[in-house]
C-alpha cells in the first residue's frame, strides 16, 4: 500500500479534508444536507448520509424515461478517481432496507480521469470532468430517488453516496424491468464487502449492468468479500481523450466520456489553471415533484426547455437540453459563464468563479484566467 502526497505551490494551501466530491447534478436533496465526506465506516448514515431516521426534502429534477442526463460534481479531492454507479430506488425517503437498482456503471476514471492524486484544493470548485447517464425507457414512471455512489482509488477505504429526488415521466414502463437491473454495490461500511488492500486500483463491479463505461488505464480489481451476485458485464467503452491506453468504445447505453482536465501522469507535472476564491456550484434545472404515482406507468410527459442569455461576442448560449454535435465541446458565453456539450445536448449555463473569466466562444478546452491577469501556472508534484 502506498500514499500519495499532493504538494501545491500555492500560498495558504489548506487541507483537502473539506474538499471531498459532492454531486451537483442531479440536484441533491436539501435535507438531509450533503456532508463533506464518505458514508460512516459502520454505515450509521447509510443510505444518502441520512440513515433510517433521516428526513428527506427537496425539489425533484424531472427526467423523462429514455432521456440522457448530466452527472456533475463540485470539490477537488478526487482521490485519483475510482469507480462510480448511478442507481434508482422508488422509495422517496430511502432507508437501510430500500432496494437500489443500477442504471449506469463507470469503471475507472470517476470522478476524475488520469489524475494521480487530487486537484488543486478548493471545496467549491466545479469538477472539470463531465459524465452522463441514460434513464432506462422501460422502467416505471413516478417519484424516485437517484443515488451516485463512489469507490475512491487513493486514500482511506471509503464509500461515498449522494442522493437526489427525481420525477420520472413517461409511460409504458414495467416494474419487472426495474427489478431485473443489478443491485447497487455497497462496500466499506462494515457490510462484509470492501476494497481493503486495493488502494491505487480502479474497481470492477461484480454486476455492473448493461450500461457501462470504462476509463481505467490499468487492470481492474474486484472488491473483496460478500459483494453480491456476479452478472454479465456490459461491453463498456468510452475512450475519451488524452494519453494512455483506452479500451475500444462499445457502450450499450449512450454516455459522454469525461472531459479531459488539468492533471496527468505521475511525477512532476504542471497545471495551467486559475486559482479562484469562491467558485460557483453548477446549477441544475429542477421542478417540484408531481404527486406520487403507482403502477407501471404514467401519462405524464417530461419536456424541459432552457434558455441562456449569452451576450459575449462570437458565442451565444444554447438552451439547456438542445442538441449539440461535438461531445466535450465547451461554450464560453460572455466571459463569465459557460456550458458544455455532453451526450449530444448542451448542459445548463453555469457561472464561473468570482474573479475569473473565460475566452468567449466554443472550443475543445475551456480557457480560464484570473480577471485582468495572465494564466497562472500551478506546480503539482506527486510523491509515492
Amino acid at each position: 500500500m502506498y500514499s500519495t502526497n499532493l504538494i501545491l505551490a500555492l500560498t495558504g494551501y489548506a487541507s483537502l479534508s473539506n474538499a471531498h466530491m459532492l454531486m451537483a447534478q442531479p440536484k441533491p436533496f436539501s435535507s438531509p444536507s450533503l456532508q463533506n465526506g464518505p458514508i460512516d465506516s459502520k454505515g450509521s448514515n447509510f443510505p444518502c448520509q441520512a440513515g433510517s431516521s433521516g428526513s428527506y426534502a427537496g425539489e425533484a429534477t424531472v427526467m423523462a424515461l429514455g432521456s440522457k442526463q448530466p452527472l456533475a460534481f463540485t470539490g477537488s479531492a478526487v482521490h485519483g478517481g475510482g469507480s462510480c454507479q448511478v442507481s434508482i430506488t422508488y422509495d422517496t425517503a430511502p432507508n437501510k432496507n430500500s432496494v437500489w437498482k443500477v442504471i449506469h456503471s463507470i469503471e475507472g476514471g470517476c470522478p476524475a480521469r488520469d489524475t494521480p492524486g487530487n486537484l488543486p484544493e478548493n471545496p467549491a470548485a466545479t469538477d472539470p470532468y463531465s459524465y452522463s447517464f441514460a434513464i432506462p425507457d422501460d422502467i416505471p414512471a413516478g417519484n424516485a430517488t437517484l443515488a451516485w455512489t463512489w469507490l475512491n482509488k487513493i486514500g482511506n477505504r471509503e464509500f461515498y453516496m449522494n442522493c437526489a429526488p427525481v420525477s420520472l415521466t413517461g409511460n409504458g414502463g414495467k416494474k419487472e424491468n426495474w427489478e431485473a437491473l443489478p443491485d447497487m454495490l455497497v462496500a466499506n461500511i462494515g457490510n462484509g464487502c470492501s476494497t481493503d488492500g486495493l488502494e491505487g486500483k480502479d474497481y470492477k463491479y461484480p454486476n455492473p449492468g448493461k450500461s457501462v463505461e470504462r476509463f481505467a488505464t490499468s487492470p481492474l480489481a474486484e472488491p473483496v468479500g460478500s459483494c453480491g451476485a456476479k452478472g454479465n458485464s456490459g461491453s463498456g467503452g468510452g475512450s475519451g481523450g488524452g494519453s494512455g491506453s483506452s479500451p475500444s468504445p462499445s457502450t450499450t447505453a449512450p454516455a459522454a466520456p469525461p472531459t479531459n482536465a488539468p492533471g496527468g501522469g505521475g511525477g512532476g507535472i504542471f497545471i495551467t489553471a486559475p486559482v479562484p476564491d469562491s467558485p460557483a456550484v453548477p446549477s441544475t434545472t429542477s421542478a417540484p415533484a408531481p404527486p406520487a404515482q403507482t403502477g407501471g406507468g404514467s401519462s405524464g410527459g417530461g419536456s424541459g426547455s432552457g434558455s441562456g442569455s449569452g451576450s459575449g461576442s462570437g458565442s451565444g448560449s444554447s438552451g439547456a437540453g438542445s442538441a449539440c454535435s461535438a461531445d466535450g465541446m465547451w461554450n464560453c458565453l460572455d466571459g463569465k459563464s459557460y456550458q458544455q456539450c455532453a451526450a449530444g445536448v448542451w448542459t445548463p449555463v453555469m457561472p464561473l468563479a468570482a474573479g475569473t473569466t473565460c475566452e468567449v466562444g466554443q472550443s475543445t478546452s475551456l480557457n480560464i484566467k484570473a480577471a485582468g491577469k495572465k494564466m497562472r501556472r500551478l506546480a503539482v508534484r506527486f510523491r509515492g
